[in-house]
Parts: structure tokens; C-alpha cells; sequence
């Protein structure tokens, strides 16, 4: 078995998958007995069918739903709510990241917390540049900063080809909650 060293990688692009692929690797993580934690930056207020199965996992897999929804066309007083919840977001990954507790963290959305100014790109270069050298670092999320791509160890753009809400076909449950 290779010397475990912490990596970074990030899920982008407009294709459907990226927090899937990342709630995956945590879960192969977790099987191999890591602590394993999920900050949503974005995600709130639903039940998504990953909550249910990372109850039944035990405090080892642990997601945290810190957004407010969905933050497209967001003006005023709600992008100052999204504003307020991506800072405690934040404020959270800068002390679970330095905690001790966790093998790998999932940044769930920053990308996009990023590119709509919800979060600054410096703040997140910093931590992905002071991060333990154990710890991975694994951030989703549609238009990565080529700053954190240059940063991270591994990349993923997830390309959309086809998608059933083309046709017509809505959000399906146990496919995109």
C-alpha cells in the first residue's frame, strides 16, 4: 500500500454528477474507515436522499446542509442571506479543516459559492494552501476558478451530453435528490 498523502480535487463543469462523484468517493473513504465530512455551500432547506443514507452511516459520514437553495436570480435581501450562510460555511470549513477529526472534507458547491462572489477565492486558496498534509479536499461545484484547478491535484469536468430535462422529464428521486 502507497504512503498516504492528502490530495485536492475538484468536480466541475455544467454536467450532471459532480457531488454525486464526490459523495462516492467519500463513501469508498469511509469504507476504508475514514472520517469523512460534506459541507453543502449551496444546498438547503430539502431532503436530499443522501441525508438519509449518511444518517444510517454513522457519525463517521457527516453532511452539513449550510446553504439557502438555490441562489440563481438572487437579488437583494436573499443574496444577503446566501451571503451570510456561505460565511458560516465557510467559518465552518476553517475549523473542521484544522480539527483533527476528519480524513476527507467535501466542499459541496463551492465553486459556485466562488463564481456567484458568495465566497472570496482568496479565502479558499488559503485554505487549500495551509490544509494539513493528510487531510483530502474534495470541492464541487460548476465554473471552477482556473486558480483552485491550478491549485488541486486532480481534476474532473463533468460535460453534459444529454440530459432528460430537455425533454421535458423532471428532477427524478434517488437521481438528483
Amino acid at each position: 500500500m502507497s504512503e498516504r498523502q492528502g490530495l485536492i480535487i475538484v468536480h466541475t463543469g455544467n454536467g450532471k454528477g459532480k457531488t454525486t462523484a464526490a459523495l462516492g468517493m467519500g463513501m469508498r473513504a469511509w469504507g476504508q474507515g475514514f472520517k469523512v465530512l460534506v459541507i453543502q455551500f449551496i444546498k438547503g432547506n430539502w431532503k436530499y436522499g443522501e441525508l438519509q443514507a449518511a444518517e444510517k452511516m454513522g457519525p463517521d459520514f457527516v453532511i452539513r446542509q449550510m446553504g439557502e437553495g438555490f441562489i440563481k436570480n438572487s437579488t437583494g435581501e436573499a443574496m444577503s442571506e446566501h451571503q451570510l450562510a456561505a460565511e458560516e460555511a465557510l467559518q465552518a470549513v476553517q475549523t473542521e479543516i484544522f480539527s483533527d477529526k476528519w480524513d476527507m472534507i467535501i466542499l459541496d458547491e463551492i465553486n459556485y459559492a466562488v463564481k456567484f462572489g458568495l465566497v472570496p477565492v482568496e479565502a479558499v486558496l488559503e485554505l487549500l494552501e495551509k490544509k494539513p498534509p493528510l487531510l483530502h479536499l474534495v470541492l464541487t461545484g460548476r465554473d471552477a476558478n482556473a486558480a483552485i484547478i491550478d491549485k488541486a491535484d486532480l481534476v474532473t469536468e463533468m460535460k453534459e451530453i444529454k440530459h432528460p430535462y430537455k425533454k421535458g422529464i423532471k428532477a427524478q428521486a434517488g437521481i438528483e435528490f
